[in-house]
């Protein structure tokens, strides 16, 4: 089963998110907490300024107005991201309850949440952001994987490189 778990690990004060775990209904069927799919999905993620904004306001609110109660779910509180009932959201709710409908009322064309990742990584990549950068926030176990897998958005560095080159070897840069 696929979630859409935030964690404390959200370090809003330092701009940065930790990818130290994965969390899934276990064989009998409660929330539990596990290692990601390989070592190297651990990671640190800076975050962007109008993120850590944005979980700076949620915070305040979630502390007045808490759903999980710490003894049922000790490890639920440090959620960020619940149902109305205090658990998980479950990728699938999200994507059928809010997702899609936001893109339908939005005029956009329909595509998977997966997609934003790509959209992500692809923008990213068209701006100039280090390939080795981008591998890392995928988690990506290579820099090389990511350029095999998003080659086709990077036609311009080729230009951008044949330039730098050419500058460097008449002066006139």
């Amino acid at each position: 089963m696929s979630l859409f778990a935030v964690s404390s690990m959200l370090k809003p004060q330092r701009g940065t998110a930790s990818v130290k775990r994965t969390l899934r209904k276990g064989p009998t069927g409660q929330w539990e907490y596990g290692e990601t799919k390989r070592a190297g999905s651990g990671r640190i993620i800076r975050l962007q300024n109008w993120i850590i904004a944005k979980l700076k306001d949620l915070k305040p609110r979630q502390e007045e107005d808490p759903v999980v109660d710490p003894e049922e779910w000790p490890e639920a509180v440090d959620l960020i991201f619940v149902t109305e009932f205090g658990r998980p959201v479950n990728v699938n709710s999200l994507v059928y309850r809010h997702f899609k409908p936001i893109l339908k009322r939005s005029g956009l064309p329909s595509i998977r949440l997966y997609d934003l990742r790509h959209t992500a990584a692809t923008l990213a990549l068209t701006v100039g952001v280090s390939p080795k950068i981008v591998s890392e926030k995928l988690g990506h176990t290579s820099a090389a994987f990511t350029l095999d897998v998003y080659s086709h958005v990077l036609p311009h560095m080729q230009d951008d490189a044949a330039a730098k080159v050419e500058a460097a070897l008449t002066g006139s840069f």
